[in-house]
């Protein structure tokens, strides 16, 4: 764990943890509890908040929100605490909003196919709720996130392909801002040209802007026919290009993942219902459509296309439980990944590139893994051009193959922006990849998002040191660097 470097922000004493208590449905100083709070699913170092408080309701942000301010005190947000690029650390101390007792669907308008949530929602508890209506939300990272997190982060999932990210389906949110003012943007139309796009300036914005603590979303109709098929290939790059050519011909595809031969051993080590796979390069696809007929016609084209690049036959999963048990086995693999080096932490990468330039990337960073001798399966979401490879640490490695990995992580980075890429495509930049924003973005855009941030947060106390290169160009701030190396080479 590493020291609190303050920077000249306050400190939560006794007297402003008395009050936060009067403030907010109860608050905790209690070690656990706050290491809980500090240290997300990532190798990324526990720095835990001095005190963590525990709203129930928007006025009780708000509480929270001013005595921060008037302390200049750091607040950071938490949902679920499953996010994978250190955005719950507390680097300079300071306060830990817990949402997750705002937790009420607050309106579900089947007809408009919209919901209105309060942020600690979880997706799975969403989905619960809507199962007797016909309609879903479908955006679905690996864990049971919380929405307000979700949509700090510009999340997405295994259904990105056909239904976008969080940014497409979050149609308005309420926020509350640095100074305890209460923002609300968007609405229920599914279009506005009415001003600045103040709801797509908060999805993604990690915390640093302000405490979403409502939103409004965007739901989806089931689909009335669907199937799940499998299908195995020679090499990663062959079924990366397989995916450009599904992509191409316009088959309706819900899903498509695509998995190396490490991510299927990984797949079959791991506890689950579904059946063990081929030691392969595997594509996991889902088609959805209105009738048998259409779902059966796009797995024809689909399993053409794949022909055409080395693909195997497929292996269809056609009930709703024998699809449910694919995806949810699909859904552990980060977790079962890291079992293949038990105790692990894992370095995620996150690279979203031009389909075009899917089957290169994916090939080089495969040829990568190898010739740095580590553990790191491929996977991700490739029809939309967005890949992982996850890389585990344990406390034990020693410096030089930590080194390897983190070698790995940059090289990849930097392949992709060279490509057109991007270094994040849903897990957000946090604490671990703001070295690499002004790379993507170039000075100009950087000093557009400072200023932003600084109209909005002006004390800097919204989740500070995430997002944002820090001024003296160290992007990964001086707190953690040294924690990171800590944990890393203990």
């Amino acid at each position: 764990m590493a020291a609190v470097v303050r920077r000249g922000f306050g400190r939560v004493t006794d007297a402003l943890a008395e009050r936060l208590g009067r403030a907010c449905a109860r608050v905790s100083t209690n070690l656990s509890i706050r290491d809980r709070h500090g240290d997300d699913e990532s190798y990324h170092a526990a720095m835990p908040p001095d005190v963590v408080a525990y709203a129930a309701c928007e006025r009780e942000v708000v509480a929270v929100v001013r005595l921060c301010a008037e302390a200049r005190v750091p607040l950071i947000p938490f949902g679920t605490g499953t996010s994978l690029e250190g955005h719950i650390q507390a680097p300079y101390g300071g306060v830990c909003l817990d949402l997750s007792e705002m937790a009420a669907i607050l309106e579900v308008n089947e007809e408009d196919m919209d919901a209105r949530v309060q942020a600690g929602v979880t997706r799975g508890a969403l989905n619960a709720h809507l199962r007797h209506t016909g309609l879903s939300f479908p955006i679905d990272p690996g864990a049971d996130a919380s929405l307000g997190g979700m949509a700090a982060c510009g999340a997405s999932g295994t259904a990105a392909v056909r239904y976008g990210t969080m940014r497409e389906n979050v149609l308005g949110a309420t926020v509350v801002l640095a100074d305890g003012s209460v923002m609300r943007t968007g609405g229920r139309a599914r279009k506005s040209s009415a001003g600045y796009d103040l709801t797509r300036l908060l999805v993604g914005s990690e915390g640093t802007l302000g405490v979403i603590t409502e939103l409004q979303l965007r739901l989806h109709p089931l689909p009335a026919a669907a199937s799940a098929a499998v299908c195995t290939f020679p090499t990663l790059a062959d079924g990366a290009c397989a995916v450009a050519a599904l992509v191409h011909s316009g088959v309706a595809l819900a899903r498509c993942e695509l998995l190396d031969a490490s991510s299927i051993a990984a797949f079959n080590a791991y506890p689950k219902e579904a059946p063990d796979m081929q030691l392969a390069p595997t594509l996991f696809l889902e088609f959805a459509g209105v009738s048998d007929v259409a779902v059966a016609e796009d797995a024809r084209i689909a399993h053409a296309c794949c022909a055409d690049e080395g693909g195997g036959d497929f292996q269809f999963a056609t009930g709703a439980d024998e699809r449910r048990r694919l995806w949810a086995a699909r859904h552990t693999l980060y977790y079962a990944s890291l079992a293949l080096r038990p105790g692990s932490r894992g370095i995620v990468t996150d690279a979203a590139v031009p389909l075009s330039r899917l089957a290169e990337l994916m090939a080089q960073t495969a040829a990568d893994v190898t010739a740095e001798a580590v553990v790191g399966p491929i996977f991700g979401h490739a029809g939309d051009g967005n890949f992982h490879v996850i890389l585990p640490v344990l406390p034990a490695d020693p410096p030089d193959y930590v080194a390897r990995l983190r070698r790995i992580n940059d090289r990849l980075i930097r392949r992709t922006l060279a490509a057109g890429g991007t270094c994040t495509g849903e897990h957000g930049v946090g604490a671990g990849k703001r070295s690499y924003m002004t790379l993507q973005h170039g000075d100009a855009a950087v000093g557009a998002m400072r200023a932003i941030k600084r109209a909005l947060d002006p004390l800097n106390i919204m989740n500070p040191g995430k997002v944002m290169p820090d001024a003296d160009g160290d992007g990964e701030g001086q707190a953690e660097k040294s924690a990171a190396r800590a944990e890393l080479n203990e």
